[in-house]
């Protein structure tokens, strides 16, 4: 009896993880230069690609729960993504309200390879946390995938940020 109520309810596990893994969506916009997949429906599009600029930005339910923005950066032939993030961090980052640095940025491999880093501050008295996915599509440039949530939120949701970043590639 025991077993047979272990076999169904891995069996209904199963189908919960594969219905998750249909509901991802393919985000590809005629303006923007890449793709990616949001890995479930509460992932969804803020603002489109105008022509002018491709800033396209992503919302996880709510504002709170998980933001991405994406920047396309310019880049010398001799720059790396971690160089970048270490830029990034010192010149930006650090600003921020009760700003806590996540050390040395991380090896991050996906459609494009890079780095990632994360972060911590607080914002209107809520702790929040940041992750940062700096990709390089060539010599010359960078995408950062910017994430920001409330830190328990943001933490929680990490298997979904590195899923997104892994998915991030450039149109043909």
């Amino acid at each position: 009896m025991r077993r047979n109520m272990f076999l169904l309810a891995c069996v209904l596990t199963l189908g919960v993880c594969g219905a998750q893994a249909r509901a991802q969506e393919v985000f590809a916009d005629p303006n923007v230069e890449y793709t990616l997949e949001l890995p479930t429906p509460t992932w969804k599009t803020t603002s489109r690609a105008d022509g002018v600029y491709q800033r396209v930005e992503f919302v996880n339910g709510d504002r709170m729960d998980g933001y991405l923005r994406i920047r396309k950066e310019a880049i010398n032939h001799d720059e790396t993504p971690a160089a970048i993030a270490a830029r990034h961090a010192d010149l930006k980052l650090r600003y921020k309200s009760g700003y806590v640095g996540g050390g040395k940025p991380e090896s991050f491999a996906g459609r494009l390879k890079g780095v990632t880093m994360g972060y911590e501050y607080t914002e209107a008295g809520k702790q929040m946390a940041g992750r940062v996915y700096y990709l390089q599509a060539d010599d010359h440039t960078v995408y950062a995938l910017h994430f920001t949530g409330l830190r328990e939120k943001l933490q929680r949701a990490r298997n979904q940020t590195d899923s997104i970043a892994r998915s991030f590639r450039l149109k043909q």
